[in-house]
């Protein structure tokens, strides 16, 4: 998401929902389920995102719209979402649905912060992450456009199948893929790992290596983004063969590429 107005909306939309979300402890699943159909609907229906982020509309007006629509048909404090994002302003109408998807992992998250299992839906997450880094077939049927939502999701389940995930990491990666929002699967993935290490209140730390890194490389790792950035980070780390040496550190947009293949393709663009 891009534009000042919207980054400061949905700052305040999930600021002013944390709470109350907290509160409904393993119900605020069911209010997550609806603010994913939420943003799936606005997905889809071009207009209503339109008349719900007109500039030339009052709040009030919209804040009606999405009453009429939605009021009777889902719980209070998913209203009480909806309603909030209709009256705040946005940079471009498909940041409202972008919103409603931020808050919506909030709740699932706040279904994971009750039952304790938060940072066991990030390790599974990042291990799903990592396990598809090497599959590229896999992650291009998760992330076709063409096909219908309903087969990419059991084409995961499929893949899935017997793996001791936790309801909530089964429901992440499914909405993965079931509304692609015009990304790519493992992108999401990454995103969503970012969004749980920044709701536990740390930062996630990347790295990339050909060979698994020892402990001793890790615990140095940690040490040095902890006392950089100035708070918890959790090193997640992936192996790739294909980085033949090195490592690649990426901590939000910060990528720092130190592998022997970034090396020789350097080496080639200087050659050129």
């Amino acid at each position: 998401m891009h534009g000042e107005t919207s980054l400061s909306s949905v700052k305040a939309v999930r600021s002013a929902f944390f709470d109350k979300l907290a509160a409904k402890g393993t119900d605020a699943k069911a209010i997550g389920d609806e603010l994913f159909d939420l943003a799936e609907l606005l997905d889809g229906n071009r207009q209503l995102e339109r008349s719900l982020t007109d500039p030339a509309r009052s709040a009030d007006d919209k804040v009606k719209l999405i009453t009429t629509i939605l009021d009777g048909h889902v719980d209070p404090l998913t209203l009480e979402v909806a309603q909030a994002v209709a009256s705040r302003r946005w940079s471009r109408p498909e940041h409202i649905a972008d919103a409603v998807e931020d808050v919506a992992i909030d709740a699932l998250l706040a279904n994971a912060d009750a039952r304790g299992v938060t940072a066991q839906v990030s390790f599974q997450l990042a291990d799903l992450h990592s396990a598809l880094l090497n599959l590229p077939v896999v992650r291009q049927r998760l992330s076709d456009p063409h096909a219908e939502p309903e087969q990419r999701v059991k084409f995961l389940d499929t893949l899935l199948k017997g793996q001791p995930l936790d309801q909530i990491t089964l429901d992440l990666a499914e909405h993965a893929t079931r509304n692609l929002r015009n990304r790519r699967y493992l992108s999401t993935i990454n995103w969503v790992i970012d969004m749980i290490t920044e709701h536990r209140g740390r930062s996630m730390v990347t790295v990339t290596s050909a060979v698994p890194l020892k402990d001793e490389q890790i615990v140095r790792i940690k040490n040095a983004y902890r006392r950089k950035l100035n708070r918890n980070v959790y090193v997640n780390c992936v192996v790739d063969p294909r980085v033949l040496g090195g490592m690649r550190i990426q901590v939000g947009s910060e990528v720092t590429d130190n592998t022997v293949a970034a090396q020789l393709q350097n080496l080639k663009r200087a050659v050129a």
